[in-house]
C-alpha cells in the first residue's frame, strides 16, 4: 500500500474503496466536518485507495501552510483535470516548474499595464461597461449569471489576450459557458469519485469524462490565439500576458531546463483564465443574494456609499480605507460563499513531522479552507451572515487572521489582490446605481449552494435591479 510513518487517526478503510461509507461524494465537505468531530483538526481518510490527511480549523490548516510552507507547498492531486494538465501550467505544477511559472506570473500580473494602464482603470473600465448592460434590463427580473462572468472575464481577458471581448461576442459566451460548466463538473459526486478512482474511471465512459472535453475545448481556444500573437509579436513592445511568456521563451532558448514553452504558456494562461473567471463571478452572484437577504445590510452600504463616494464620481479601490462597513460586508460576503471549501489539494514534498505525527513524502492533504472561515474560535457566529465579524466596537474594520478564501502560505492566489480589487469596485459601482430587488420576500431567499464539492454553486436566481 504505502510505506506509513505515525499517521494521524482515522475512520479504519475497506480493501478498494477506502472510507466510502463515512465519506458521502454528494457532501464531502459535510462528511469531513463530521470526521473532524471524532478523530479531531488532523485526521487521515482514504478516499477509494488514495490517502488523504485533511486539516481542520484555523490552527492547523495555518501550522502547515504557514509556519511548515516548504514541507506542504507541492500541489497534490486533482484528477477530475488531471489529464488535462499532467502536471504543467502554475496552478497544478509543482517544483522547479512551480517556482519558475509562479515567480514570471506574479511579476508580469504585478507590472501589467507596463505604464499603459493599471488594472484598476481595467476594472473601473469594464465595471461601467457592465452598468451600461444593467440599466437595459430596465428594473426587470433577470439572472445575472452571464452578465458578471463576462464583465469579471473582461478583466483577466485584457490582461492574457491584450484586449476584451464584446458582450454580444458569441465565442465568448460559449467559453464562459464552458467555463462555467466546468466549475460545475467539478464539484459533482462524479468529479469526486473520479477522483478516489481515476485510475479506472480514465477508461470508462460517462459523465465523469464531460470536465474533460469542456477543458480541452478551452486549450485549443487558448492556443489558438497563442498563434495569434507569436504571428505579430514585437519582443520589444509586448501587448499582454502571452506574449511577455513568449518573449521570455525566447530570452531561454537555449537553456535546456527552461520551463518557459508553449505547454505550460496554454496552460499557465487557462489557470489565470478560467481561476480569474470563475471565482470573483461567483462570489458577487452569491453576494447580490446575501444582500438581498438582508435588506438592513444593503441599505447601511447604500449610506455608507453616498457619504464617501457619493452619486456621480466613479468608485475607486482607495474608498475602501474610507469605508469599514462595506470592506466588512466584502469580507463576510467571500467568507459564507466558501467558493472552494476543501481547498486545492496540498502535498508534502518531503517526509513531514506534523504535530507527532510523520507524513511520508508525496502524501495529500487537504487544508479545508471552508473550516478556517467558519472556525467559531474567530467568528462569533460561524453559519450566520454578520458583517460585524470584521469591524471592532467603533465601526472601524478589523482584520481576521482566519479569513483565508485565498488559502495561505506559498500557494496562496495568484490573482489575490486583483480579485479583491474586483469585489470592491463591482460591488460598490452597482449599489452606487441599483437597488438589489429580490422575487420573493428575503426571508425565503434560499442561500445554501446548488452543488457542493470541490466548489459551493450558487444556487441560480432572478432578480430586478431598480435605479436609486
Amino acid at each position: 500500500m504505502h510505506k506509513a510513518g505515525k499517521l494521524p487517526p482515522g475512520p479504519t478503510p475497506l480493501p478498494f474503496i477506502g472510507n466510502l461509507l463515512q465519506v458521502r461524494t454528494d457532501e464531502t465537505f459535510k462528511s469531513f466536518m463530521e470526521l473532524k468531530e471524532k478523530y479531531g483538526p488532523v485526521f487521515t481518510v482514504y478516499l477509494g485507495p488514495r490517502r488523504v490527511v485533511v486539516l481542520c480549523g484555523h490552527e492547523a490548516v495555518k501550522e502547515a501552510l504557514v509556519d511548515q510552507a516548504e514541507e506542504f507547498s507541492g500541489r497534490g492531486e486533482l484528477a477530475s483535470i488531471e489529464r488535462n494538465f499532467n502536471g504543467f501550467g502554475v496552478a497544478l505544477a509543482n517544483g522547479e516548474r512551480w517556482k519558475q511559472l509562479r515567480r514570471f506570473s506574479l511579476t508580469t500580473l504585478r507590472n501589467f499595464g507596463m505604464g499603459k494602464r493599471s488594472i484598476e482603470e481595467r476594472i473601473q473600465e469594464e465595471a461601467q461597461y457592465l452598468l451600461e448592460e444593467l440599466r437595459k434590463t430596465k428594473a426587470q427580473p433577470f439572472d445575472p449569471t452571464f452578465y458578471l462572468s463576462r464583465t469579471v472575464s473582461n478583466v483577466i481577458s485584457s490582461v492574457v489576450f491584450g484586449s476584451r471581448f464584446d458582450y454580444e461576442d458569441k465565442q465568448f459566451l460559449a467559453l464562459l459557458r464552458m467555463i462555467n460548466e466546468s466549475f460545475i463538473e467539478m464539484s459533482t459526486p462524479w468529479a469526486q469519485l473520479y477522483d478516489m478512482y481515476s485510475c479506472i474511471m480514465q477508461y470508462l465512459p460517462g459523465r465523469h469524462n464531460r470536465v474533460y472535453y469542456l477543458i480541452e475545448d478551452l486549450k485549443d481556444f487558448i492556443a489558438e490565439r497563442v498563434r495569434a500573437n507569436q504571428a505579430t509579436l514585437d519582443l520589444n513592445s509586448p501587448r499582454d500576458f502571452i506574449d511577455c511568456f513568449l518573449i521570455q521563451m525566447e530570452k531561454e532558448r537555449k537553456n535546456p531546463n527552461s520551463e518557459f514553452n508553449l505547454k505550460n504558456l496554454v496552460l499557465t494562461t487557462l489557470n489565470l483564465f478560467f481561476a480569474g473567471t470563475e471565482t470573483v463571478s461567483s462570489t458577487l452572484r452569491y453576494g447580490f443574494l446575501f444582500l438581498m437577504r438582508y435588506p438592513k445590510v444593503q441599505e447601511k452600504v447604500h449610506q455608507e456609499i453616498d457619504q464617501v463616494i457619493g452619486r456621480n464620481r466613479i468608485p475607486a479601490s482607495e474608498d475602501r480605507m474610507s469605508m469599514p462597513y462595506t470592506d466588512a460586508v466584502i469580507h463576510e460576503i467571500q467568507r459564507l460563499t466558501d467558493i472552494v471549501p476543501m481547498g486545492v489539494p496540498h502535498t508534502v514534498i518531503r517526509d513531514t513531522q506534523f504535530r507527532g505525527y510523520t507524513l511520508p513524502k508525496g502524501t495529500d492533504v487537504f487544508p479545508l479552507l471552508g473550516s478556517v472561515l467558519r472556525d467559531p474560535k474567530y467568528f462569533s457566529q460561524p453559519d450566520a451572515f454578520n458583517p460585524g465579524h470584521f469591524l471592532d466596537e467603533n465601526g472601524r474594520f478589523k482584520k481576521n487572521d482566519a479569513f483565508v478564501p485565498f488559502s495561505s502560505g506559498k500557494r496562496v492566489c495568484l490573482g489575490e489582490a486583483m480579485a479583491r480589487m474586483e469585489l470592491f469596485l463591482y460591488f460598490t459601482t452597482i449599489l452606487q446605481s441599483f437597488s438589489l430587488q429580490s422575487l420573493v420576500p428575503p426571508k425565503d431567499i434560499d442561500i445554501s449552494p446548488k452543488i457542493s464539492g470541490f466548489g459551493n454553486i450558487p444556487p441560480t436566481y432572478q432578480l430586478c435591479l431598480v435605479p436609486r
